[in-house]
This record gives C-alpha cells, sequence and structure tokens, in this order.
C-alpha cells in the first residue's frame, strides 16, 4: 500500500485522464465522478506492482473502461430513466472546443477510440489491448470516427 504523498500524487497525475475517459463515454459529470472515484479505490485495493509509470497507465485506463461498462450494463442503470430537464452546469459545456464537442457527440463505439487515440496519445496497438479489440477494429473505428467528424465539420461550415 502506498503512503499518503504517493496516493496525493497518483491522483493528481491520472484522476483527470481516468474522469475524461469517463465523460467520454458517460456524457454525465456526476456519472464520470464516481467512475473515477470507483477506479482510483479499486487501485488503492489492487496493492499491484507495476513495471513502470507506463504499465500504471495503462491499467488504469484498462480498469476505467471496465468500470464503465459494468456500469453501462449494470442492473441499477438499465432500470433507470434520464433526467431531461436537468441540465450540465453551463460553464461545463461552453469550454469546450467546437473538435471535442464533435467527438463527444459521436456514437459510443467511435467516441472512446478517438478519444484515447487524440486525447490521450495511446497508440492503436495499446487502444486495441485497453479495448479488447483488434489492431483492424480500432483502426476502423478511428477511419469511420474520422470521417464522421469531417461530415459534421463540414456540415457546420468548419471545413
Amino acid at each position: 500500500m502506498e503512503d499518503h504523498a504517493g496516493i496525493a500524487q497518483l491522483v493528481e497525475m491520472y484522476a483527470s485522464m481516468i474522469y475524461r475517459i469517463a465523460y467520454t463515454r458517460m456524457q454525465n459529470v456526476a456519472d464520470a465522478e464516481d467512475i473515477t472515484q470507483e477506479v482510483l479505490l479499486k487501485y488503492l485495493k489492487a496493492d499491484k506492482t507495476f513495471r513502470d509509470e507506463e504499465h500504471r497507465k495503462m491499467w488504469l485506463i484498462r480498469v476505467t473502461v471496465n468500470t464503465i461498462k459494468s456500469n453501462v450494463t449494470s442492473a441499477w442503470r438499465r432500470h433507470t430513466v434520464a433526467l431531461d430537464d436537468v441540465t450540465e452546469p453551463s460553464y461545463e459545456a461552453s469550454d469546450l472546443p467546437v473538435l471535442k464537442e464533435k467527438v463527444e457527440k459521436l456514437p459510443e463505439r467511435y467516441r472512446l477510440p478517438m478519444f484515447l487515440y487524440y486525447y490521450e496519445e495511446l497508440s492503436v496497438k495499446e487502444i486495441a489491448h485497453v479495448t479488447k479489440s483488434t489492431e483492424g477494429t480500432v483502426k476502423s473505428l478511428l477511419s469511420r470516427g474520422r470521417k464522421m467528424l469531417r461530415d459534421e465539420l463540414k456540415e457546420d461550415g468548419y471545413v
């Protein structure tokens, strides 16, 4: 188990990455915060030794993706209804660049690979490992996601 300084350093290094991945998929601040907290707790309980920081980062991304999947497919979530009347804080939406907004609006299957590739700078091979997909599938999802983004940007007069 790490000391308090080590835990604080881990949170400082990785919490925002975990949150961004969770928010990209969940599209909800509260759910993204819950997943971030859950992943960090899993890390603390795992008592795992890592070869290096890259290994730790990849493990955290894998646990984040798995936690998101568990959350999305949980019985509790299947029996809840979204509160359409509740909006996210306006500063969240207004601070996002146009491109990031467009990425967040992509269909689910394209959103995570695009985010991991462009915002977390993972390679196709790393994304395939983290998402338990083939490299060909990841390349295909990235290609289709890029085309969707291009089409959206053209429609809005950006390209």
